[in-house]
């Protein structure tokens, strides 16, 4: 498939959907987070309802958990699909990672050990899912904090082989890769070149902080995205092309002025490296 180009965006965030619906800001695009709608009516469904006369929209979920030895949870794949029929997203994407175990839901992002029989696990997982749902799901890179002694690849050499191998797709999220390489002391351009630029089909950015030590970054997405991530940000707009491209910004929300010009600072580095191909 030929890799959609559907601009700019943000996340959707409750606090200002009204703002949003009532300037309409020049946004080429939004994404929701899939379980905030994955309800049967409401006032969440009644704004997004709203929202999508004017909008195009993507779907981002936290709640997979693709990587859990659990079974694959049918009520909320159900759900989902419910929601994907609802919305019409242009696409669907979830993290590499898992999230709970033994029914439970840890409410966290947590990381997997890169090895062959992990990449066979997920990979499997990924292929049910996409044929539950009819459509391929894109994968995104973790920011982490630990690493596993078993790890027999890199994390960018992981996540390739699992993504390869299920024929699934990759939101690289930029400030992730960041976060992870000052946390694990790799090069970030590294991972950047180790990903197969022709199933990268969206970027994230996003704020981190400084855990109370001061050597260890925490993917909070609550401060605008530092210039270290925007440096990494223009690189990998030079290696991948045109990538639809979404700011995260989930805490410490900032009026939307203040998001649409930090939107407007992607435009300014990608924009001329792509061209008229954007």
């Amino acid at each position: 498939m030929e890799r959609p180009y559907l601009g700019l965006g943000l996340g959707l965030l409750i606090a200002l959907n009204q703002e949003i619906l009532d300037q309409r800001p020049p946004e080429d695009r939004l994404e929701i987070l899939s379980e905030n709608y994955m309800v049967a009516g409401g006032k969440p469904l009644h704004w997004l309802e709203r929202v999508r006369e004017h909008y195009p929209l993507v779907m981002h979920g936290v709640s997979l958990s693709i990587g859990s030895s659990d079974p694959l949870d049918m009520d909320y794949l159900r759900d989902l699909k419910a929601l994907v029929e609802r919305v019409e997203p242009e696409w669907i994407s979830d993290h590499l990672c898992w999230t709970g175990l033994g029914g439970h839901n840890f409410h966290d992002l947590l990381p997997l050990p890169y090895t062959e029989e992990t990449v066979r696990h997920v990979a499997e997982r990924v292929v049910r899912v996409q044929e539950f749902l009819g459509r391929r799901i894109l994968l995104e890179n973790l920011s982490s904090y630990v690493t596993f002694r078993d790890s027999e690849m890199s994390e960018w050499a992981f996540l390739t082989a699992v993504c390869e191998t299920a024929d699934c797709l990759i939101l690289l999220d930029v400030n992730n890769i960041f976060v992870s390489a000052v946390n694990h002391d790799f090069d970030p351009r590294a991972y950047l070149e180790g990903v197969p630029a022709e199933r990268v089909w969206q970027f994230h950015l996003a704020g981190h902080t400084t855990n109370e030590s001061g050597r260890i970054l925490i993917d909070t997405h609550d401060q605008p995205v530092r210039d270290e991530v925007w440096d990494l940000y223009a690189e990998a707009a030079r290696r991948f092309g045109p990538v639809s491209t979404m700011i995260e910004r989930d805490d410490n929300i900032p009026a939307l002025d203040e998001l649409l010009e930090e939107l407007g600072q992607a435009r300014r580095i990608a924009e001329p490296l792509w061209g008229e191909a954007a």
